[in-house]
């Protein structure tokens, strides 16, 4: 089976991230990328890996120091497992008390908008 390897262009689409987000990831050792004989940026299968699970926890709003401290200590090997494991939890800790929050906001909006359909139901107020 061949290696998958994209560009910097194809992976910013298939992602939907742009191409400076991409350099600035790699900037900060979040993530890599190799070089062609040409000079052109390409990601192999395991950058396109990490990749994938980067966007899906920025996605969910795990911070950039989260995941680097995460990438840090995956690179580590297995001595860090225990770690790892841990800052995980803590994240879905901070993520289930955000989840917490969104679902309060949207009971307020639902019943916001719930009182202006009966409002608009009556009739008034009307714009003109």
């Amino acid at each position: 089976m061949a290696q998958e390897s994209l560009s910097i262009a194809e992976v910013s689409r298939r992602f939907e991230l742009s191409e400076d987000t991409l350099r600035y990831y790699e900037k900060i050792g979040l993530m890599t990328s190799h070089r062609r004989p040409s000079g052109i940026r390409y990601y192999a299968s395991e950058d396109i890996g990490r990749l994938e699970f980067i966007k899906c926890m920025r996605d969910a709003g795990v911070s950039l120091e989260a995941l680097l401290r995460y990438m840090k200590l995956f690179s580590e090997g297995d001595k860090t497992i225990q770690e790892r494991k841990e800052l995980l939890m803590e994240q879905r800790e901070e993520l289930l008390h955000k989840k917490e929050l969104i679902e309060h906001s949207l009971e307020r909006l639902n019943y916001k908008i719930d009182n202006y359909d009966k409002l608009m139901a009556k009739g008034c107020p009307k714009n003109k």
